[in-house]
């Protein structure tokens, strides 16, 4: 069966669906198969569920009409999202970066959706598999998509790329992450930037944050303009205890938003560049980011009975572990910082623990092993897992403080946030 043929079954299904457990009547599931997982072995339990058809391996030995078998499933729906997406003449914004991404794309869709109806990528649906799943998922309904693409390798966004194929694109930032998988701050630069060549490459339009000098030195080097956005003529003004989240001021208007940190200007700024640029009013964009709340442990602001908790323990790299604590630094009152392991560091996870370290003030607990080995001599409690800290802050449990939780997905930081 060829794409054409294939993307007429697309047109006339309920949607593409890669899971068994969730199948809804008439939707096309695709068998894909993973480390840990092989939906082949699904496939007729799929159609059983209700699904039009299932695209499996073509070494399955089932024989079922409604089965098409391809070569490589997971190629076969990153080419029919690829060919849905050539059908569609909408803009679509490509959003990658180091730090930053979900947070960014979600204020971005908020107060573009104030004018259009918007698509965007569901959570962090970022990867091989998301992007082509939310890409099938723009609707003739849709008149902008927002496709999150994440990278942990030099050329991960390539093939991301080719399925999204942004017209419009923006690099939140590039920071030292994942070093493992690109080996280097330059090999991290090269990754990210392929959304910025591909831009070049399809006259497309680059956002920019023009106080990021990474960033500008990237576009400067591919001869390429951008629509910049920064804290020119803005303040951030000082948040309370009362209002501890971020506030901007420009000489228009002031912003009261609900997000934690300095550090997410750039992102609220962004956001507000965009909708500037495809014409949603600056009230109803601005509206639109003091409404939102963030959430799935990212930049959020728990009040419990006991602390104040500040949660940003969805993942962790070394530039994002910097701004957290410099933004814990400027809080009020008894401060300690929970922090977990940044995974994927290679070689430099010895020396960028240590920088962390050194960074602190005041009261810490660390958990991982690459935390306690930087943390020796220093007199700072450290576990194993965050299971370990939890039951330890169950029997010493704090009181009136601010807390900050990160660590990277790995350590599960966020079972610490029960005994706070």
């Amino acid at each position: 069966m060829n794409i054409s043929e294939l993307y007429t079954l697309f047109l006339a299904s309920a949607g593409v669906n890669t899971d068994t457990r969730t199948i809804k009547e008439g939707q096309l599931f695709f068998a894909l198969k993973g480390e840990n997982f092989d939906g082949n072995a699904f496939a007729l339990q799929a159609l059983e569920a209700g699904a039009s058809h299932a695209v499996v391996n073509d070494t399955l030995d089932a024989q079922d009409p409604r089965l098409i078998k391809v070569p490589d499933t997971l190629k076969a729906l990153q080419e029919l999202a690829a060919w849905h997406r050539k059908q569609l003449g909408i803009p679509v914004i490509g959003l990658t970066g180091t730090n930053g991404k979900t947070t960014t794309k979600e204020l971005i869709k908020a107060v573009l959706s104030a004018k259009y109806r918007v698509t965007a990528t569901e959570g962090n649906l970022n990867n091989d598999i998301g992007v082509p799943l939310s890409v099938l998922k723009i609707g003739p309904e849709t008149e902008l998509a927002i496709i999150e693409m994440g990278a942990s390798h030099p050329e991960d966004l390539r093939p991301l790329l080719a399925v999204a194929q942004p017209t419009h694109g923006l690099i939140t930032n590039v920071g030292k992450a994942h070093l493992l998988g690109f080996g280097s701050f330059e090999g991290v630069k090269h990754a990210k930037g392929l959304l910025y060549d591909y831009l070049k490459e399809h006259d497309g339009t680059a956002f920019a944050n023009a106080d990021d000098p990474v960033l500008v030195d990237m576009l400067w080097e591919r001869e390429m303009s951008m629509i910049p956005y920064g804290m020119e003529g803005m303040k951030v003004l000082p948040s309370s205890p009362e209002h501890p989240f971020l506030r901007l001021q420009s000489d228009r208007w002031e912003l009261d938003t609900q997000l934690v940190g300095a550090y997410n200007a750039a992102n609220v700024l962004a956001a507000l560049k965009l909708a500037w640029f495809f014409g949603v009013p600056e009230a109803d964009a601005l509206r639109a980011i003091a409404s939102y709340t963030p959430s799935n442990n990212r930049s959020q602001l728990l009040k419990t009975e006991k602390n104040t908790v500040i949660v940003d323990a969805y993942n962790a790299n070394p530039s994002s572990m910097a701004v957290a604590l410099d933004n814990l630094a400027l809080c009020e009152g008894r401060k300690v910082a929970l922090l977990g392991d940044m995974r994927e560091l290679g070689g430099d996870a010895a020396a960028e623990h240590k920088k962390v370290v050194d960074r602190l003030q005041g009261e810490a607990y660390l958990v991982g092993v690459e935390f306690t080995k930087a943390a020796q001599g220093t007199g700072i409690p450290c576990f194993a897992t965050s299971d370990e800290l939890a039951a330890y802050l169950q029997q010493h449990p704090l009181e009136g403080c601010t807390v900050l939780v990160k660590g990277s997905r790995g350590t599960r930081m966020e079972k610490v946030i029960a005994a706070l």
